[in-house]
């Protein structure tokens, strides 16, 4: 499970895409359109600041902006820079490797198999899913949303 940390870098991100070339938004602009807490959101602004995502800018007309394209911003990197390993046991994680403690031979083990697997599938979706194709999975949602109607 991602942490809710995670789920709010990335309903900022999809708010920030979704102004586009509109100039940047305050931290309350943000916190009120996505529901977010400010004190929590500034936290989360300034991991994706420092990640090299977004740009802030201080002063009349100053807020956050996306620094890339959303075509350019990965799933997979925001995810591990908020919250850290993809991995749901530290002995798959490719970066963030740990041998489990209660492990007697990792190459006879099932479970680890089996999670290495979830891993790589998990981690293929997240690396070829950028913000763009979140905002254009959201756009067709709507449409068929207003279809339905």
């Amino acid at each position: 499970m991602i942490s809710k940390k995670t789920k709010y870098a990335m309903k900022a991100l999809v708010a920030l895409a979704r102004n586009g070339d509109n100039g940047s938004m305050t931290i309350m602009e943000i916190a009120e359109q996505e529901k977010i807490p400010k004190k929590f959101l500034e936290t989360i602004l300034l991991d994706l600041r420092k990640q090299g995502i977004l740009k802030s800018k201080i002063g009349i007309g100053g807020g956050y902006y996306l620094l890339m394209k959303p075509k350019d911003i990965i799933l997979a990197r925001v995810l591990r820079g908020i919250d850290g390993p993809i991995a749901m046991l530290p002995c798959v994680s490719l970066n963030f490797y740990e041998r489990c403690e209660d492990c007697t031979d990792e190459v006879t083990c099932g479970i680890r198999q089996t999670f290495i697997e979830v891993r790589d599938a998990t981690l293929k979706i997240l690396s070829e899913t950028t913000l763009a194709d979140i905002l254009k999975k959201e756009d067709r949602l709507k449409a068929l949303k207003i279809k339905k109607k």
